[in-house]
């Protein structure tokens, strides 16, 4: 395994230096081993373990053991130490701590504030709360000389009831951290068209959404996500290859046939948010195989899809954005230009300004050459 916070090179040049923009990754899949040790102990909360050490392999056990209930016993386990004011913000503070550790210059954090109540927060003091987090790891970050913004994105739970009531949370915090909605949960079973109010009340103030589609479920579930949810990327999305047919291979030539959303996705330049390690564990490329080889990643990449690079969760996934980037090198043989092709997406399909995400690719520009 490559070490998540290793000196993976390519061409010589350190990837954890690189300018790296993050677009999916969920909050309460981001937490420190110790940190959360910490934190049920303060809390009460009984752990499946109590060393960090341990608790971290037991988290990756759990993650990677192809069963659902498994993995999803996980996040039971970090969000009931997040439900303090003081524990959402520690949180915040040390996930962009982490994430301008690993050359991250902008990311965007999705979290469902619905999940971090149980304890008596308000939904309005669980965003302040963790915006306060999220500003003084920006500030932490400056002060170690690594610059980031980091951006909330707000999620509903599609199985919920809930969502309608979590777009106004997001809209009024438009202007104090949020640049966006996403929507999250089991895919089979609760489309978008079931969240008409959220989207719209999203849709009437013109904030962007991202929906989680393509992983859990198929090509219904991305249709269902860009016309009843306007989303304008979609969280995973990798099985939109579904919708490709390999007519011929000579070589490493390939002519392969696309299916009108594939094409409508592709041509409209809708943002893939991938994320290789996850998509492994959830079964999300069980159609195409068992490694990260058989990943479609570098079909859609090849074929001009806006495929970016995420992590998901990097506790459960064990991973980070260096050593995603670095097992795709790996797997695909991709070089310094191909790791930039996949930055300059992911600031192209960020939810800010257009002025700022010009100012991104810059950055990712100068960072690149340098």
């Amino acid at each position: 395994m490559i070490d998540p916070f290793g000196d993976a090179r390519v061409q010589g040049v350190s990837i954890r230096s690189l300018p790296k923009v993050s677009l999916h990754d969920h909050l309460d899949g981001g937490l420190r081993p110790d940190t959360v040790v910490e934190l049920a102990d303060a809390a009460g909360v009984e752990l499946p373990e109590t060393d960090p050490a341990r608790l971290a392999s037991w988290f990756a056990r759990q993650s990677d053991s192809g069963s659902l209930v498994k993995y999803l016993e996980t996040f039971s386990v970090t969000n009931a130490v997040m439900q303090t004011r003081e524990g959402l913000t520690r949180v915040a503070r040390e996930f962009v701590e982490d994430l301008a550790e690993d050359g991250v210059i902008y990311g965007e954090v999705r979290w469902a504030p619905e999940l971090h109540v149980t304890a008596g927060l308000s939904l309005e003091e669980a965003v302040e709360a963790v915006q306060e987090g999220i500003e003084q790891g920006e500030d932490a970050a400056d002060d170690a000389g690594r610059g980031i913004r980091v951006s909330q994105l707000l999620t509903a739970l599609r199985q919920g009831d809930r969502s309608a009531e979590i777009a106004r949370l997001a809209v009024d915090f438009r202007e104090d951290g949020v640049v966006g909605f996403d929507l999250a949960g089991p895919e089979d079973g609760f489309p978008p068209s079931g969240h008409r109010e959220a989207i719209d009340i999203v849709g009437r103030a013109f904030l962007p959404t991202t929906i989680h589609a393509g992983e859990a479920a198929g090509l219904d579930s991305i249709r269902s996500a860009l016309l009843d949810g306007r989303a304008l990327r979609l969280g995973h999305g990798v099985r939109i290859a579904e919708d490709l047919e390999v007519v011929t291979r000579k070589g490493e030539e390939v002519r392969v046939r696309f299916g009108d959303l594939a094409r409508w996705v592709r041509d409209r330049e809708i943002p893939l948010e991938l994320a290789p390690t996850s998509n492994l564990h959830s079964g999300a490329i069980a159609a195409w195989g068992t490694q990260l080889e058989d990943h479609p990643f570098d079909l859609l990449y090849q074929l001009g899809f806006a495929v970016t690079v995420n992590t998901d969760n990097r506790l459960m996934s064990r991973t980070s954005l260096t050593r995603e980037l670095a097992q795709l090198v790996a797997a695909f043989d991709y070089g310094l230009d191909d790791l930039e092709a996949f930055q300059l997406n992911a600031a192209a399909g960020a939810f800010l300004p257009v002025e700022e995400r010009e100012e991104l690719i810059e950055l990712i520009g100068e960072g690149f050459d340098a």
